[in-house]
């Protein structure tokens, strides 16, 4: 069973940093698209960023490029999004995703089929 557990979110003043993990069980990294997602109140869900853990490609959010960080440590099967110059419109709850998709990093999100329960990332102006 595909397990993902999100953790590092909580609440930083804009400009601030966080960085969130997710810890991944019940599959190994092999060909899998994982992913950050958010989801605002009142908002739809959005893919922030992804990555593949086949060949190490990432997507990235115009509204996020420069500012997040997707990466992938493989032996640990963890995820990580570093957050940085957080602005209060980042203020959402993030999830994690996986999938199997040998095909390069994807961030659509009717692919991804394991969801973590989310973690909320409050960012205060």
């Amino acid at each position: 069973e595909v397990q993902l557990v999100e953790s590092g979110g909580g609440l930083v003043q804009a400009g601030g940093s966080l960085r969130l993990s997710c810890a991944a069980s019940g599959f190994t990294f092999d060909d899998y698209a994982i992913g950050w997602f958010r989801q605002a109140p009142g908002k739809e869900r959005e893919g922030v960023s992804c990555i593949s853990s086949s060949d190490g490609s990432t997507y990235y959010a115009d509204s996020v490029k420069g500012r997040f960080t997707i990466s992938s440590d493989n032996a640990k099967n963890t995820v990580y999004l570093q957050m940085n110059s957080l602005k209060p419109e980042d203020t959402a709850v993030y999830y994690c995703a996986a999938e199997s998709y040998p095909y390069g990093s994807s961030c659509s999100l009717g692919l991804f089929g394991s969801w973590g329960q989310g973690t909320q990332v409050t960012v205060s102006s």
